[in-house]
């Protein structure tokens, strides 16, 4: 068995928009190296068998409708965020105790983590770490991020962090992930995943089922540190690297990252009796995690006839990515007058994608992509 406790990993480069305090990011910096493809290009080069991960979209700064929806949802849920955070932190608090470092998940985890952290900070003068890592479908976790961590935090305890949960495809790569390393190293870490919401039922550590646009999904690298979606490829990522990613520190003067973790924070004084409760309540009467969601979307995969599963993007987050970044086909809905899903119907008007309501739905909507390979071939 390798040991890792002396595995050779080099000291993190600065990354990022936020300030050092808030996040070190475990990456290794491609800034320079050109990954970018188009909405159509990368669509056709993943279903025709490309990873993901070897590539990245290409990234624009918002749109001033983009911008718009982003700060109306914003100004809309900032205190519901706060109290999601606010619960879970509670909850990570009440399970791990004083002692814990916070891993969030790249990149969607990275504001979350923040969020967490600097509650804690204020309401329990408890300052945790706080790393962001990688973890890719279908290729796993960094494991020499991990190490780098567990050789820093020897006697720590890992929370897991990410901003919400669709299929709990995630949450499957980090079971999977926690167990490799137990076999190969004798590593054992909690693979628990702490987030704001669980529409998907596949955790039990989060701050509402409810499935509610968390405002960071709106946006890309301008609410992420300016950092793009990580990056595994063999000729870019060497046996002692971490897995990469690229910094547009051109977009300095454009940056919403600050922006979106100072709107927040000030509402956690509001908050905090409530996500107590909250959290009280969750830890006596612990959730169920059935996995209710992934049902959810075999059935849609079924009865619509979808050959590749990944094509279905449930949640209202991934449902506003979809209409931002991929080629959608439909979207499906649980009703029409769902609070939470204004901005699906107006973004999907302006792109011409048809919506369809799909009645007990467990999350409010679901995006599906349009199969592109069949027109190529």
């Amino acid at each position: 068995m390798e040991n890792w406790r002396v595995k050779p990993i080099e000291e993190p480069t600065h990354l990022g928009s936020y300030p050092a305090s808030d996040v070190t990011f475990l990456l290794k910096d491609l800034s320079e190296v050109k990954l970018e493809k188009s909405m159509d290009a990368r669509e056709l080069a993943i279903q025709s068998g490309t990873h993901y991960s070897e590539m990245l979209p290409q990234e624009h700064l918002p749109t001033p409708d983009y911008l718009k929806l982003y700060r109306e949802t914003l100004q809309m849920s900032a205190k519901k965020v706060a109290l999601a955070v606010g619960t879970t932190a509670e909850l990570i608090r009440n399970k791990k105790g004083p002692n814990t470092v916070l891993v969030s998940l790249a990149r969607a985890g990275t504001p979350v983590g923040i969020l967490i952290r600097r509650y804690l900070q204020e309401v329990h003068q408890l300052d945790l770490p706080h790393y962001s890592i990688s973890i890719i479908r279908g290729k796993g976790i960094d494991e020499n991020a991990l190490f780098y961590i567990l050789q820093k935090h020897p006697d720590a305890k890992l929370q897991f962090v990410d901003g919400w949960t669709g299929k709990g495809a995630i949450r499957r790569v980090l079971v999977e992930a926690c167990s490799k390393l137990e076999r190969d190293y004798g590593i054992k870490l909690d693979d628990d995943l702490a987030v704001l919401a669980d529409p998907g039922h596949c955790t039990d550590m989060f701050g509402t089922r409810e499935d509610f646009l968390i405002p960071s999904a709106c946006l890309n690298a301008v609410v992420s540190g300016l950092m793009s979606r990580t990056v595994l490829r063999e000729d870019l990522i060497g046996p002692h690297d971490f897995h990469g990613s690229k910094y547009y520190k051109e977009w300095l003067d454009q940056d919403l990252s600050n922006h979106f973790i100072v709107e927040i924070v000030p509402f956690f004084g509001e908050v905090v009796t409530e996500a107590q409760h909250s959290a009280r309540e969750l830890l006596q009467h612990p959730p169920t995690v059935s996995w209710k969601g992934l049902r959810d979307i075999q059935a849609i995969q079924n009865e619509y006839q979808i050959a590749d599963i990944n094509l279905i993007k449930p949640g209202v987050g991934e449902t506003t990515r979809v209409l931002l970044r991929r080629v959608p086909w439909r979207i499906l809905v649980d009703r029409l007058d769902n609070p939470n899903i204004r901005h699906i119907l107006l973004l999907a008007e302006a792109r011409d994608v048809p919506i369809e309501v799909y009645p007990d739905l467990t999350y409010s909507c679901c995006g599906i992509i349009k199969s592109v390979k069949g027109d190529a071939e």
